[in-house]
């Protein structure tokens, strides 16, 4: 083991040849790190997220804002999005890591020592959740798969696996990156202009789907788990989560076998339903049906548009779509988008600037929401679900790696430092 490699983990709170056995024998008391600011509706579930990169964290960090306790556990190596992106002032981690990961203590484990499967093994008994994305049978080779230890071992553990394909079928167990799935699942074919080259959405649509599935996957586990006693497997992938995305163009193909086509700004499905120019920047409207589509255009200040025989459906408008944009866009060029977002919105017609990050993030909704948090500790996004009586817990940034390493192995009676142990 390299010098860099040894220091990084004297940091991260050291080792000794003490078995955890033993160690539980001792000290007969809690491993799992104290969390007094985990309040909330999942006040009292531990959570041991063991993933990395995007859909997993995203799940621990949605789970830890509504008052799970949640004990993320990373390598010496850190998580991989540490190092994406620009980097906080301290060089600690990046924007990415620190969207992902608020929330949570953290442990740093060597995974390739024995002693340190066996810390895991430890905290993993006192988990009510277990979140993990490694490639398929990577807990298997540690002696901690699901099925074959732990189903018996913590008989009352949910735990939630995150792969990008699955466990079995012709690609099983092969890896998984969101843009790779955007292409293999389809969703990069319908998105970008049809005489340009498919796009990759800008976000990481298909790991945040994800997360939001897994952790919909955990809470209907744990409300289950109520009546039987018993936790369960949580397989979500990727790849489904991608496919689920389809709509309307996988219906629609289910339909009439014909394959969708790129349609830009465009909707495949409603008309007008689009991005426009005008001197102040783009801007975007969509009429639904027909009465918002008359009052568009007697917004605009054409009523007449609306008994077209190409324009007097949604069906005529489909077919006519670049005649009708041909139509509204001299219209809305020289407007001012705000005053125009206000004169539609009055009627019923959903419009609005496109607004830069920077804007979206100061928009006065935004803000009224609490989904921009300011406060002098906590810069970044607010928890986005809001319930009618149970508050979430108020965002904190993410303690520095192995913060919470130390005492977790003095909880166990480990002395500081250990021999290294091969894998």
């Amino acid at each position: 083991m390299d010098r860099d490699h040894r220091e990084r983990r004297a940091r991260a709170g050291g080792k000794s040849n003490v078995t955890i056995d033993e160690a539980a024998t001792r000290t007969g008391v809690s491993a799992w790190p104290d969390d007094p600011d985990a309040r909330g509706i999942l006040e009292g579930v531990k959570v041991l997220d063991m993933s990395r990169i995007v859909a997993g964290p995203y799940c621990g960090q949605m789970l830890a804002d509504h008052g799970a306790s949640v004990v993320k556990v990373e390598s010496p190596a850190g998580d991989d999005t540490r190092l994406w992106g620009r980097l906080s002032p301290d060089g600690a981690s990046s924007g990415y890591y620190y969207g992902l990961n608020r929330n949570k203590r953290n442990v740093v484990l060597d995974l390739g020592t024995p002693r340190d499967r066996e810390v895991l093994a430890r905290l993993i008994d006192e988990a009510d959740v277990l979140i993990e994305n490694f490639k398929v049978g990577t807990m298997e080779r540690w002696g901690l798969g699901y099925e074959e230890i732990l189903a018996a071992r913590a008989p009352r553990l949910v735990y939630c696996r995150i792969s990008g394909f699955g466990g079995d079928g012709p690609m099983g167990g092969l890896p998984g990156y969101d843009a790779v799935l955007q292409a293999y699942g389809g969703l990069m074919s319908v998105n970008g202009y049809a005489d340009r080259g498919s796009l990759r959405v800008g976000v990481p649509i298909v790991d945040i789907v994800a997360a939001n599935m897994a952790f919909s996957a955990v809470l209907l586990a744990l409300r289950e788990r109520d009546t039987s006693g018993r936790g369960q497997f949580c397989d979500i992938t990727l790849l489904d989560s991608v496919v689920s995305l389809l709509l309307p163009h996988s219906v629609m193909w289910a339909m009439d076998d014909i394959a969708p086509k790129r349609t830009g700004d465009a909707h495949p499905a409603v008309a007008p339903y689009q991005t426009f120019e005008t001197e102040h920047g783009e801007f975007f409207l969509c009429a639904g049906n027909e009465r918002q589509f008359r009052s568009l255009m007697t917004i605009l200040g054409r009523p007449e548009v609306v008994e077209d025989p190409r324009f007097n459906s949604n069906v005529a408008r489909l077919q006519h779509v670049d005649e009708l944009a041909d139509i509204i866009g001299p219209l809305i060029s020289a407007q001012d988008p705000e005053t125009l977002t206000k004169e539609l919105n009055g009627v019923g017609v959903p419009a609005s600037p496109v607004n830069p990050i920077p804007d979206a993030m100061s928009a006065s909704q935004v803000v009224h929401r609490d989904l921009f948090i300011d406060d002098g500790v906590y810069r970044g996004i607010g928890v986005p679900i809001h319930l009618g009586r149970s508050v979430p817990r108020r965002p904190m940034p993410p303690v520095p790696q192995g913060a919470d390493t130390e005492r977790v192995l003095r909880a166990m009676g480990l002395a500081e430092t250990a021999a290294e142990e091969p894998a």
